[in-house]
């Protein structure tokens, strides 16, 4: 076995925002082997065998728990599953009261999902642990953005200059801006489409093009990253009805027959099929949806190892 002789710049992985490229680059490169292994009769190694890791969930997540819970175990970390429904949390203990009595038991690494949006940057500067980030309101899901450009990356190769268009509920989803730094730290030209009211006035500023038009954008792009309607963050009605939004905005087959051009189509998921995308499109030829699904685990796996290895010294692959 080898081992790793570059490192992360940080401890802790709270937000792409906070990752140089080079860090990028290194949890992309990293993630290649791990892929490997996950395809391996054996899918286990050693190289977490010291290491344990809470995973902590304030919010249901289905995915994105399995996926952290996997790459932990197929690295054979010692694993603490903490949910907070049932909890200590639900009779009024602090989150710092939560956690703190959490590494109390000798843990290494936190995996924290939370509604609240800088949650994570709190935790960071009162405990010794790794945090990563698992989604922290509508803020950033950085693994999410960084499964997503790794499988970007296998599919077309080097993200440079590519045009990549996300298309949906910008507004609230914590994918799509962790997706946009991810992205153009890389190299890549970003573009957002969807209604007005689900794309915030501000991302223009983050050097984003905003567009309307779906069948423009689909034209425009290399890849096309679609995000869901989140009715569950909406406090007031964006949209008219799933069905206009559907209408004018969803992916679906007639719109990509009518560019005459191959695009990758992708979803960070769960996908609502007949809303922002049609089943004949996610389930085509162009579809790396399934993908992005497997590179999670790979991705988060490179992830951990990287932070074990900046917090204990050089481990093996």
């Amino acid at each position: 076995m080898t081992t790793t002789t570059q490192e992360l710049s940080t401890k802790h992985i709270l937000g792409i925002k906070y990752l140089q490229k080079s860090d990028i680059e290194l949890i992309l490169d990293t993630s290649v082997h791990f892929k490997e292994v996950i395809n391996r009769p054996i899918k286990k190694v050693p190289s977490l065998r010291d290491v344990t890791i809470a995973n902590l969930f304030f919010e249901n997540s289905t995915r994105t728990k399995i996926s952290f819970e996997l790459a932990e175990k197929r690295l054979s970390a010692d694993v603490v599953n903490f949910s907070a429904s049932g909890s200590s949390v639900k009779k009024g203990e602090t989150l710092l009261d939560t956690v703190n009595n959490i590494l109390s038991m000798k843990v290494d690494m936190v995996v924290m999902r939370h509604p609240a949006p800088g949650a994570h940057h709190f935790l960071a500067q009162h405990i010794d642990a790794s945090i990563v980030n698992a989604g922290d309101g509508t803020h950033e899901h950085p693994t999410q953005a960084l499964l997503d450009a790794f499988s970007m990356r296998e599919a077309v190769g080097s993200l440079k200059g590519k045009k990549v268009v996300i298309f949906g509920d910008i507004k609230h989803s914590r994918v799509a801006l962790s997706n946009i730094f991810c992205l153009q730290k890389l190299g890549a030209k970003v573009r957002v489409c969807g209604p007005p009211t689900l794309i915030p006035k501000h991302l223009p500023k983050l050097g984003v093009e905003v567009s309307y038009d779906v069948k423009n954008s689909l034209a425009w792009c290399d890849i096309a990253n679609v995000l869901r309607i989140q009715l569950e963050r909406q406090d007031i009605k964006y949209i008219p009805s799933l069905r206009e939004y559907s209408q004018y905005f969803g992916i679906n087959k007639s719109f990509l027959d009518s560019i005459n051009k191959d695009i990758v189509i992708m979803h960070p998921g769960p996908i609502n099929r007949g809303v922002e995308i049609s089943s004949d499109v996610a389930d085509s030829d162009q579809s790396i949806i399934l993908q992005q699904v497997e590179n999670g685990v790979a991705v988060r796996m490179a992830i951990l190892f990287l932070l074990a290895n900046k917090r204990g010294g050089k481990i093996s692959l």
